[in-house]
């Protein structure tokens, strides 16, 4: 029967897209096989646009796992027109995790709708369900609800294992718990173990479980990664040559297509199309967010600041900046939350790196940046190079930065305040523009990149000369455990290169020029 929502408590049947999906996620070796009867795919991944029922089809999955009579493992071949066709059974003993991204969310999600399908189907006396757990009769077997990994001694007993929308994946805590839990599949072999994840597609660089998972698949696919166990399925409307979603008629037929044909023969799907191209047109809308979630296309987040697949093209991991060459630093950071980075940046080349960057870890409330650690790396640098300039940011490190620029001169240590948003705003444009253009480069560091593609756009009401918006960058919230200091950094570090370019800085001039202060926008 189906879960929550206008069909509730009616007989649950699949279109013919999901009945097709079912059969390849619960395919077997044929008969005669080394591993007949064995399954072929041991994590499963499904990624269409939202408003699909994919929720409730794993959680019909789900059911079937957990049912005593569900026949959801080869038990053998019966013959039938002379073609062995596999026999099913029911799992003994089925542990069945079913993650979401929040505590709360699992009241919205998979496990919700199992709960409705076990509790108020034809079959409810043969369980006994739970806010948390859904129990067969006798306790043998059961599914729980969870937004972290099982603890060990349940996690090695799981027969099957669901994780709803992985786009939303991307706290530290959920990745490992993802990849503790995948590691449990090969543990009860007899069970014949899976996993299968379920998502609207991903924002780019936001590095979430989807985004792996795609990755991965398409490596699968182009022969640069070997797995025989993985099953993806991606659906979105392929983006078209001058195409303009402002048209009306573009825009459904867009979304037509990433409906699919069974979606389509839904009751008034052509109300539902006319309703999802109408949230396009009002005014407040994220148009890449609408892209994305109904169209599936791996767009970036209308408010993300730099191009997240720009500045993945832009890395040069091969490259060093030689020892002794003119650089340039940027700092920004917190002493007791968020996080805090030094960026280099060579100056004849504008390849930037990493000098380093240290994170508050989400689980510790205490945590205090190693303030030594940063001073030792900082002296390293300026050992190893000839350092033109560092633009520090100075709250809440302004007694190092005092230090700092007793130890190498208020010339070459300077505060850099980011709180002042015009001049901001000018220096993160000729950052982005560095992208744009390819002049910068960039060491491929993963930490990094993911503040890059952390760092949301905030528009000031001032306007440019020429008219057009300025903007500087913010978390997406305040309390957001998305960093963005190591992009702060790395523009800061950029500013100082550009403030040494245009002082015509060398090695064999930087140390008269230290004394060349740029008016341009420090």
């Amino acid at each position: 029967m189906h879960g929550p929502g206008d069909l509730r408590g009616k007989d649950y049947k699949l279109d013919d897209e999901k009945r097709a999906l079912i059969y390849r996620w619960y395919e077997v070796y044929p008969k005669g096989h080394p591993r007949e009867g064995k399954r072929r795919f041991k994590r499963a991944g499904l990624s269409v646009r939202k408003g699909t029922a994919k929720t409730e089809l794993a959680a019909a999955v789900a059911f079937a796992e957990l049912h005593p009579e569900g026949p959801v493992r080869c038990d053998g071949f019966r013959k039938e027109g002379g073609v062995w066709i596999p026999v099913g059974r029911p799992v003994t003993d089925p542990y069945i995790p079913m993650v979401a991204y929040t505590e709360e969310q699992t009241e919205d999600l998979a496990y919700a709708a199992l709960l409705v399908m076990v509790a108020e189907g034809e079959d409810a006396d043969l369980f006994d369900a739970g806010l948390e757990r859904i129990m067969r009769i006798g306790g043998d077997g059961k599914a729980v609800a969870l937004a972290a990994a099982p603890d060990s001694r349940d996690g090695a007993r799981t027969t099957f294992q669901h994780f709803d929308e992985t786009h939303r994946f991307t706290l530290r805590r959920l990745k490992e718990a993802h990849q503790t839990m995948l590691a449990n599949i090969p543990k009860r072999m007899m069970a014949d173990p899976w996993s299968l994840e379920t998502t609207t597609t991903y924002t780019p660089g936001e590095g979430s479980v989807a985004e792996g998972t795609h990755e991965y698949a398409e490596l699968v696919e182009q022969g640069k990664a070997k797995d025989k166990t993985l099953f993806f399925f991606h659906r979105e409307a392929a983006p078209k040559i001058d195409e303009d979603l402002d048209d009306f008629d573009q825009a459904a037929d867009a979304v037509i297509e990433a409906s699919g044909p069974s979606i389509a023969t839904w009751p008034d799907f052509e109300g539902q199309v006319e309703a999802i191209v109408s949230l396009r047109n009002q005014p407040d809308t994220d148009k890449a967010y609408w892209e994305r979630v109904w169209l599936n296309r791996r767009v970036q987040a209308g408010k993300q600041a730099f191009d997240v697949k720009r500045w993945e093209s832009l890395a040069r991991p091969d490259f060093m900046v030689p020892k002794g060459s003119l650089i340039t630093i940027g700092f920004d950071g917190s002493q007791f939350h968020d996080a805090t980075a030094l960026i280099a940046t060579g100056v004849e080349s504008g390849h930037q790196w990493p000098l380093g960057i240290w994170e508050c870890p989400s689980e510790e409330e205490n945590w205090e940046c190693p303030e030594n650690e940063v001073d030792d790396v900082l002296k390293q640098a300026f050992n190893e190079y000839e350092v033109w300039r560092m633009y520090a940011d100075p709250p809440y490190w302004d007694g190092m930065v005092n230090r700092w620029r007793g130890r190498w001169g208020e010339k070459r240590v300077i505060e850099w305040w980011t709180h002042r948003p015009l001049q901001m705003a000018y220096s993160l444009r000729a950052y982005g523009g560095a992208m744009t253009s390819g002049e910068l480069s960039h060491s491929g560091d993963e930490t990094f990149a993911k503040h890059i593609g952390n760092s949301r756009r905030h528009a000031l009401k001032q306007k440019d000369d020429k008219g057009k918006p300025l903007w500087t960058i913010r978390k997406e919230r305040a309390d957001s455990p998305f960093k963005i200091d190591a992009a702060m950094a790395g523009d800061l570090s950029w500013e100082a290169r550009c403030d040494a370019i245009s002082a015509g800085a060398t090695r064999s001039t930087s140390s008269e020029l230290y004394t060349a202060s740029s008016t341009r926008r420090r």
